[in-house]
């Protein structure tokens, strides 16, 4: 029987000399089940052994029943493995970019996401969501390490992602990591970027009838986006929002001017890649900006530029009309620039067949031209039928629905910082219904960490154990962002819902997106770590799937509460319904009541298992500081 890449990873740790290896190695304890502790190993042994267990309980696995869509179970776990896996390993207080002494990183790895395994399993997660693992661009390049955005080559991996010692690509490791997955019975979904690429990519030089191009002349010196005057910007909100493309107002020209409109002849010298036009005017690819709204104050993306989807020569610039909101005068096919597309189109089923991965998440999906996007869904899906698609856009809408999609990023993280706001989510989903599943979390990696304002405080942990327990009974996946479990409060990058202080206090060089960092695996930021009750949380939601997953107009009410603080959420599916009732407050404790028709009876609370008695038709409950209380009516 032919070795498995699991197998021949195991056989290489085995191999590898015992001075590289001596007991020296720091992991956490938390990895293997112990609490605040750091072990010092062998990082051969340690490893080789978690891999041996997962190879020998391999026909002892517990698989899904085949009569249920693993899409619609899924809980998912979110790992930026750069990060989520990194770990000072010598102790030193540093987390090196480099490898140490005996070959074994202290920046995350694919070896150390595997050995992770366990751990994610046991939280009850059973997908793993990746952010992008492919090669990273080295031209102005953000932090010490780059962002995994900066796609240089999206069929070549971040060799950062290997350990030296071994000797083994990231390409041989993914292969390993997808296996080992796949004997947890966990699926493996990855995101993927084909909006951007890096402004070194390897496209270039081949195609620079891709990208967008810069004259080089003292007009573009200050490159930046578009400026449109306030009537001109109520003008494009305007007839967007009616979805009226014709003719959308354009940039001003001398800003189009800036832009090559001619053949381009690319080249690189001492890794920095210019371009020469038809004409002999030089010139360099155009840096990426956020374009929507029009007049978005998000720092420019400089490390990245838009790949140029329409080949139309009256829209040779980068602007809302171009990149996201296609005016109409696009639609024609001869417009279409069909070799990007082709490509971009199989890189999917290219990983489908190389690493036999079981989803992906479409990075700014939104922004890619429907027929492309559409075009990528069936491709992949000819490979694979029940392969899941998510789609990086805030409404769960019947639309993305029938583009193919399973569920999508949802808004949920960006009301969160108001019981009114999120009390109005609801209200809407349940006017409207849920088309698709959206994450059920609080935060991701854009976004700041449910603790982001309570660093370090009791209350950071009140407020991600009532959200996450809030998320879990809504028609929602599950999502677990990694460091969450730890009440990690550090934002991994600053892209929506954060203050202009936030950016001075957090450049690339201090945010994990873009350097070397590490969770407080050791320590849980001083917090007893959330993962016990992650995991009832998650077997209670179990219990009431089909409840749970339904998405049916009127079928997320929120109940009245005598203390506005008490937040009450009643999901109902024919008979069967499951209260939610959580103390939003996450300092002082909060005492109030619900009514019922009920005139006296008992109820058990499916967290604490304490029993609250119903008396003359009222719910007494008294909730401490972010506490919440699940229970089954029927």
């Amino acid at each position: 029987m032919q070795t498995t890449h699991l197998e021949s990873l195991l056989l290489a740790l085995k191999g590898l000399p015992e001075r590289l290896t001596a007991s020296s190695y720091r992991v956490p304890g938390i990895w293997s089940g112990k609490t605040n502790s750091t072990e010092l190993v062998n990082p051969a042994t340690y490893f080789g052994d978690i891999i041996e267990n997962i190879l020998n309980n391999r026909n002892n696995s517990r698989t899904t029943a085949k009569n249920v869509d693993w899409k619609t179970t899924a809980v998912v776990y979110n790992l930026f493995i750069r990060l989520t896996t990194a770990f000072d390993h010598d102790g030193d207080g540093i987390i090196s970019a480099e490898p140490l002494e005996n070959g074994f990183r202290e920046t995350g790895t694919l070896v150390k996401a595997i050995a992770l395994l366990p751990y994610i399993k046991n939280l009850g997660a059973n997908t793993l969501y990746l952010l992008p693992v492919t090669e990273i661009g080295a031209q102005s390049r953000k932090g010490n390490l780059g962002s995994p955005y900066a796609i240089k080559n999206p069929r070549k991996l971040d060799p950062l992602l290997n350990e030296p010692a071994l000797g083994l690509s990231s390409e041989f490791l993914l292969k390993a990591f997808v296996e080992a997955a796949h004997l947890f019975d966990m699926h493996v979904v990855l995101e993927f970027v084909f909006r951007t690429t890096a402004i070194d990519s390897d496209w270039i030089k081949d195609h620079p009838e891709w990208f967008y191009w810069l004259k080089n002349n003292e007009h573009t010196r200050n490159y930046g986006p578009p400026h449109f005057d306030p009537d001109t910007l109520n003008r494009i909100y305007e007839v967007v929002d009616r979805h009226e493309l014709q003719n959308l107002p354009a940039p001003s020209v001398d800003y189009r001017e800036q832009f090559v409109t001619k053949a381009v002849i690319a080249q690189e010298k001492n890794g920095i890649i210019s371009g020469t036009a038809e004409d002999g005017t030089s010139c360099h690819i155009a840096s990426a900006f956020s374009d929507w709204p029009p007049d978005d104050q998000q720092p420019a993306w400089s490390d990245v530029t838009y790949l140029k989807m329409h080949s139309h020569n009256a829209f040779n610039y980068i602007a809302y009309n171009t990149i996201r909101m296609y005016d109409s005068a696009l639609d024609n096919p001869e417009t279409f620039n069909t070799s990007l597309w082709n490509e971009i189109s199989d890189i999917i089923p290219s990983y489908q067949k190389d690493y036999q991965i079981d989803g992906a998440m479409i990075d700014m999906g939104h922004a890619l031209p429907l027929l492309l996007k559409r075009t990528i869904v069936l491709k992949a899906r000819e490979q694979k039928a029940d392969f899941a698609f998510w789609d990086e856009n805030f409404n769960p809408t019947s639309e993305i629905r029938d583009e193919g999609f399973n569920a999508v990023l949802g808004s949920l993280p960006f009301v969160i910082h108001d019981i009114v706001f999120i009390r109005g989510l609801l209200n809407h989903l349940n006017r409207t219904g849920v088309a698709l599943p959206f994450f059920g979390t609080g935060e991701n990696h854009n976004t700041p960490r449910v603790c982001f304002r309570y660093p370090r405080q009791e209350a950071g942990r009140n407020f991600s154990a009532f959200i996450f327990t809030l998320s879990a009974i809504l028609p929602a996946i599950p999502f677990l962002q990694s460091g969450m479990e730890l009440c990690e409060w550090y934002p991994v990058n600053l892209g929506l819902n954060f203050r202009d202080e936030d950016r001075d206090l957090y450049p690339p060089e201090k945010l994990p997106l873009f350097s070397a960092f590490t969770y407080d695996w050791e320590n849980s930021n001083g917090l007893a770590p959330l993962n016990g009750y992650i995991r009832k949380i998650l077997d209670i939601r179990a219990r009431y799937l089909d409840l749970v997953l339904c998405g049916e107009t009127g079928s997320i009410n929120i109940s009245y509460t005598s203390e506005p603080e008490l937040f009450a959420v009643k999901r109902t599916l024919k008979e069967r319904s499951l209260l939610f009732i959580g103390n939003s407050n996450l300092y002082d404790t909060r005492n109030g009541f619900l009514e019922f028709s009920m005139k006296n009876g008992t109820m058990v609370d499916l967290i604490s298992e304490q029993s609250f008695q119903i008396t003359e038709h009222r719910l007494g409950v008294s909730c401490k500081p972010g506490q919440c209380m699940l229970f089954e009516l029927s």
